[in-house]
């Protein structure tokens, strides 16, 4: 079995996630199209301490992205909204592969998070039907709004029908969502054939190295209800086969494809620093950021403010094909200033003043992808 050096799997994740790579070519839009498309799925988050998650992931492999690119993949057809571990935009050429899930849901031998209300739902249905495409606030509801939206038996009644595949959200207005009939949104071309057992754990494995160059089942599989049996005989049948092949990195087992191996035969721009995202792809299974990066990084936003080390939305920073740093900052909307409450180095940083003009770099940059103008007087702090 074939070892590959901490060094070496590092490489390959980064590669494999298009981050610190040679510049895309073709226009914005579609160098953007191209993340997408590499990627596979890319987590939607609310959150706007800085540019929401799904806008900072396209643009730490893209900073030509523009934040309306999104919305034109969705009326294109390129993407589409749906659950991956989370709410994420996916590639509308894998659409047949959200079906297992919406079928689980739909005959109730899996739930999401409402209870059903079929009458409810008939009616919701019924009305887009008649009336277009309409979003959660068309609907009145006589629940008491002390209680939050999750109490509005519409809005329940939506995302069911949306979660069993009755609904697709055609655009977001303002970040709402926007409900229409799925046989209305869905191009005639998709292959809607429902996937047996096994294509869907050959998709799961295959769309995962693809994206990630190396992987375990625990990581495949990830957030996914019911499906690490088949996986796991998947697994044994692609190695069987050739398709796959297993690597030991610190002693642990990983498969990997011969493509993705030959990917370290690439350089990686190691000079070049990147602030990403809490909601990255590279960074949001925190179980194996911390065995391939040596990166123990949790997001505090969900931490009393009392017990946090790092701040309310601290970002992970890449620099030299390595996360070196973390970096708590904010938007002031009023004053369109990006200001940095802390960076925080990890020990094993020893360039410190070469990754310092990296990092400012970056930090001009994304200040200007965040519409805002940096602070460049922060406070560092060392990490023991």
């Amino acid at each position: 079995m074939e070892t590959l050096s901490l060094h070496q799997a590092q490489k390959l994740a980064l590669l494999s996630q298009g981050l610190l790579t040679q510049p895309l070519v073709g226009n914005a839009y579609r160098k953007s199209v191209q993340v997408a498309e590499r990627l596979s799925y890319i987590q939607i988050d609310t959150i706007s301490v800085v540019q929401r998650a799904h806008h900072h992931v396209l643009w730490s492999r893209n900073s030509d992205y523009q934040l309306d690119h999104l919305q034109q993949m969705v009326k294109e057809k390129i993407v589409f909204e749906y659950w991956s571990h989370a709410a994420s935009y996916l590639a509308m050429k894998d659409y047949r592969f959200t079906l297992p899930r919406k079928i689980a849901i739909k005959s109730g031998k899996q739930t999401h998070w409402f209870k059903k209300s079929p009458k409810i739902m008939s009616e919701v249905l019924a009305r887009i039907k008649d009336e277009g495409p309409l979003m959660a606030k068309d609907f009145q509801s006589n629940c008491n709004k002390h209680t939050g939206w999750e109490s509005k038996p519409t809005k329940q009644a939506l995302e069911n029908l949306y979660m069993q595949g009755d609904l697709m959200i055609t655009e977001r207005r303002n970040f709402h969502k926007v409900y229409d009939l799925t046989e209305r949104v869905l191009p005639t071309h998709v292959d809607t054939s429902i996937p047996t057992s096994n294509e869907h754990a050959r998709f799961l494995i295959l769309n995962f190295l693809k994206a990630h160059g190396i992987g375990q089942l625990k990581e495949i599989t990830y957030l996914l209800k019911g499906v690490q049996k088949e996986v796991s005989k998947a697994l044994a049948k692609l190695k069987e086969e050739g398709v796959i092949v297993e690597v030991l990195v610190k002693n642990e087992r990983y498969f990997t494809t011969s493509s993705s191996l030959e990917l370290l035969n690439n350089k990686l721009k190691r000079k070049q620093a990147k602030i990403l995202s809490p909601f990255d792809n590279l960074v949001i299974q925190r179980t194996r950021t911390k065995h391939l990066f040596d990166f123990a990084y949790t997001l505090e936003c969900y931490t009393p403010a009392t017990k946090r080390q790092f701040g309310y939305f601290c970002l992970p920073v890449l620099w030299d094909g390595r996360l070196v740093a973390r970096v708590d900052c904010k938007i002031n909307k009023a004053t369109s200033t990006l200001n940095v409450i802390n960076l925080f180095i990890e020990p094993s940083l020893k360039r410190h003043d070469e990754f310092m003009r990296a990092f400012n770099e970056e930090l001009t940059q994304f200040a200007t992808f965040n519409d805002a103008e940096p602070s460049m007087n922060y406070p560092i702090h060392r990490l023991k």
